[in-house]
This record gives structure tokens, C-alpha cells and sequence, in this order.
């Protein structure tokens, strides 16, 4: 589907606002993304699970139901991966060089946990940045992208912590990022809207101030 102009929000099926970064919100988004790790206790998530299915009325203990708390506490602990990875990791190798261009990854998928109903939403990412002397290996994009979406998470705050991380650890000249995913808490509860997207974006230093490069960046992004 077509990408929208960088900086606007779209979620279906009739919502639109501006989105751009507050003043104080960064900081606090950044400490956010350094969790302390914990070990996930797999005993307590299954014993919780059985809880719940007693509670909406299930026999916990029948064939299929018996190990299913158990696969749910293996399932939240792969799901939840992030919360046990500082996504700075992922920055401590680079190289330098003189290439000061426009560097553009499109189409990463990714799935995250919706943490206002804890269920899932995946898509795309396409990140794009304007080094200034320093350049990273692709896979490193990707990898802070599941550092970052494999927690409980709100796309926009995905969104901009991605951006927020590679614009002052690369010190990089501009950093934008658009991220578009379906989420299961539109589609299969509530209003249940199959098919609808949401499109998220952050744009920081030039690739927000120069409309040139800005212009550069939704170009590149919108090639097929």
C-alpha cells in the first residue's frame, strides 16, 4: 500500500492527527527501552493462564486445554524477548566512512504485543538515515527493530524509540522511520475492521528540517 507523507499518523478507519516528537517525552522514551532484564517465570505465567480459563468457564485439566498453560508461558517469554536485550547492543559495532547519502531499509517485518489488550500486530518497518561518518551493518537495523517491537508495545512508541536510538547513537545527520502494521485488537475485537492499517512515523534532524531531503526520503520509500 501507498506510504503517506512522513509525519502524519493514519489509523482506520477515520482518524488522522500530526505526529512529531514532544519535549520530554524523549527521554523518558529512551529510558524505557533499557528495561532492567528479568528471567520470565514460566510457573507463574501457567499458573495465571489456568486461572483464566477457569475463569471464562474452560476445564483446564481436559486433553487439550492440559498443556496449554505451559505453551503460553514459552509463547509470552519468545513474544517478550525484548524486554532481556538492550537494543544498544546492536549499535557497538560500525564503521566508519566518508559516505554521507541517504541510507534506506524498507519492507523489515516485525510483530509486537499490543500492551493495552495484549494481543499481537506485525508488519512492516522501513527505516532511512543520513549518516555522518558513521554507517551500520543492515542487519543491525532489523535486529533493533525486534529488540524494540518484542515487548509490550503501542506502535508509536515503537515508532519513535527506533528513530530516537539511531539518531544519537550514530549521531547521525537525519533519521526518519515508518512503520505500518495490522493489529489484532481492531481486527478480531471491537469494531473488527479486517484489513485496516495503521502507519506510524519519526522524523528527526534533517530529514525533518530540509524539505529536500524529506522529499528524497518518501521518494525512496515510495519505489516499488
Amino acid at each position: 500500500m501507498p506510504i503517506p507523507d512522513a509525519g502524519i499518523v493514519l489509523r482506520a478507519p477515520e482518524r488522522a492527527f500530526r505526529k512529531g516528537p514532544v519535549a520530554g517525552d524523549r527521554e523518558a522514551r529512551m529510558k524505557e527501552s533499557k528495561l532492567p532484564a528479568r528471567d520470565v517465570d514460566h510457573a507463574r505465567i501457567a499458573a495465571a493462564v489456568r486461572e483464566i480459563l477457569l475463569a471464562v468457564g474452560e476445564d483446564p485439566d481436559r486433553e487439550g486445554l492440559r498443556e496449554t498453560p505451559q505453551r503460553v508461558a514459552r509463547m509470552y517469554a519468545e513474544m517478550f524477548a525484548g524486554l532481556r536485550i538492550d537494543p544498544k547492543d546492536h549499535l557497538k559495532t560500525f564503521f566508519r566512512e566518508k559516505y554521507d547519502e541517504m541510507v534506506v531499509l524498507r519492507d523489515v517485518s516485525f510483530y509486537s504485543m499490543c500492551e493495552h489488550h495484549l494481543l499481537p500486530f506485525e508488519g512492516r518497518a522501513h527505516i532511512a538515515y543520513l549518516p555522518d561518518g558513521k554507517v551500520i551493518g543492515l542487519s543491525k537495523l532489523a535486529r533493533i527493530v525486534d529488540a524494540f517491537a518484542q515487548r509490550p508495545q503501542v506502535q508509536e512508541r515503537l515508532t519513535t524509540q527506533i528513530a530516537d536510538l539511531l539518531m544519537s547513537e550514530l549521531n547521525a545527520k537525519g533519521v526518519a522511520v515508518v512503520m505500518e502494521a495490522e493489529h489484532s485488537c481492531m481486527t478480531c475485537r471491537g469494531v473488527k475492521k479486517p484489513g485496516s492499517v495503521m502507519i506510524t512515523s519519526a522524523i528527526r534532524g534533517e530529514c525533518c528540517t530540509s524539505p529536500a531531503t524529506r522529499a528524497e526520503i518518501m521518494s525512496l520509500l515510495h519505489k516499488s
